[in-house]
C-alpha cells in the first residue's frame, strides 16, 4: 500500500501570469497566453487542459486550467523512479514502475486507489501504457507481442493477435493513446500503428523520430529538433512550424489542445497555437 499526503485546496491557486513576462516575445504562430512561475522537473498536459508538474522534490502537483490546485501526490519515488505518468484520462493518473512491473492509479485528485503487480498476471516486459475509453488500461506485451486491455486487477480482458502475424517488422512502441475510437501506438523508427477499441489493425501513418508525440482534436502532433509537425486526421493535411528562438533553452516541452506548454527553469510558458 502507498502512504501519501494528499493536498486539496479550492483557495490554493498558482499565481498564473497572463501578461508578458520579461524575455517572452511574441511570434506570428505561437502567442504568449500564460505563465506558471516554479522549479519542475517535467509537465504533461490532459485533454481537459488539466496540468500535471512534477516537482523537484518528486512530488505531482495537478493544477486546473485557471490556476487552481487539484491535488498533490507526494509518494511518486515508492518504487524509485518512474519509467512514465501516463494522464490522457483527467479521471485515472498511471504512474508506472518498469523495474517493478508495477501500475499506481491515482483518482482525479491524485490520489491513490490501488496498485497493480503484473508479475502476477504474467506480464513482464511493458514499456508502456495508457487508461483506455472504458477506465481500463492498455499495455503493449513486449513478451507476447500483443497490444492488451487490462482492469485494475490487471486481469487481462482483450488482446490483439501476435503482432508478428501482422507486421514484417513488430512495432516497439513507446507511447500508447486512446483518442476518438481508436488507439494509437506509436514507435519513433516505424510511425503510428492505428487499431479499433476490438484490436483490429487499421493503418499506419510513417512519421518518424517525433518526440513528446500528443493526439488531440483529430490531430497528431510533434517535435523534431527546432521544428513542431501537426497532422489532421480528417484532411490528411501535415504542417510544420518553425520553432521560434525565444523558445530555446527549454528542460520539456508539450502541445495539446491547441497550446504548447514549455518547461524552462524558472516555471512553465504557455502559448496559444494560432
Amino acid at each position: 500500500m502507498i502512504a501519501l499526503s494528499l493536498s486539496v485546496c479550492a483557495q490554493e491557486r498558482t499565481n498564473f501570469d497572463s501578461t508578458n513576462v520579461q524575455g517572452v516575445r511574441q511570434d506570428s504562430v505561437f502567442k504568449y497566453a500564460s505563465f506558471i512561475p516554479g522549479h519542475y522537473s517535467s509537465v504533461d498536459i490532459d485533454v481537459l487542459d488539466n496540468i500535471y508538474l512534477m516537482t523537484e522534490r518528486n512530488t505531482l502537483k495537478k493544477i486546473k486550467p485557471n490556476g487552481d490546485s487539484t491535488g498533490v501526490f507526494n509518494d511518486v519515488k515508492k518504487y524509485g523512479n518512474p519509467t512514465m505518468i501516463d494522464v490522457s484520462n483527467p479521471l485515472k493518473t498511471l504512474v508506472y514502475y518498469k523495474g517493478f512491473a508495477t501500475v499506481v492509479v491515482l483518482d482525479r485528485f491524485v490520489t491513490f486507489l490501488n496498485s497493480i503487480n503484473l508479475r502476477k498476471e504474467n506480464i513482464f516486459r511493458v514499456q508502456t501504457l495508457a487508461t483506455s475509453y472504458d477506465n481500463n488500461i492498455w499495455i503493449f506485451d513486449e513478451q507476447d507481442l500483443k497490444l492488451k486491455k487490462i482492469d485494475y486487477d490487471g486481469k487481462v480482458l482483450s488482446e490483439t493477435s501476435d503482432m508478428r502475424q501482422i507486421f514484417d517488422e513488430v512495432p516497439q512502441p513507446t507511447q500508447i493513446t486512446d483518442r476518438d475510437n481508436l488507439v494509437y501506438l506509436y514507435d519513433p523508427n516505424k510511425g503510428f500503428f492505428i487499431f479499433d477499441y476490438y484490436g483490429s489493425y487499421k493503418n499506419t501513418l510513417p512519421f518518424l523520430k517525433w518526440e513528446h508525440t500528443a493526439v488531440s482534436k483529430g490531430m497528431l502532433m510533434g517535435f523534431i529538433g527546432n521544428t513542431f509537425y501537426s497532422y489532421e486526421l480528417n484532411s490528411l493535411t501535415l504542417k510544420s512550424y518553425k520553432l521560434p528562438a525565444f523558445f530555446k533553452d527549454y528542460d520539456d516541452i508539450k502541445a495539446m489542445n491547441g497550446r504548447v506548454y514549455l518547461l524552462k527553469k524558472d516555471g512553465v510558458e504557455v502559448y496559444s497555437i494560432l
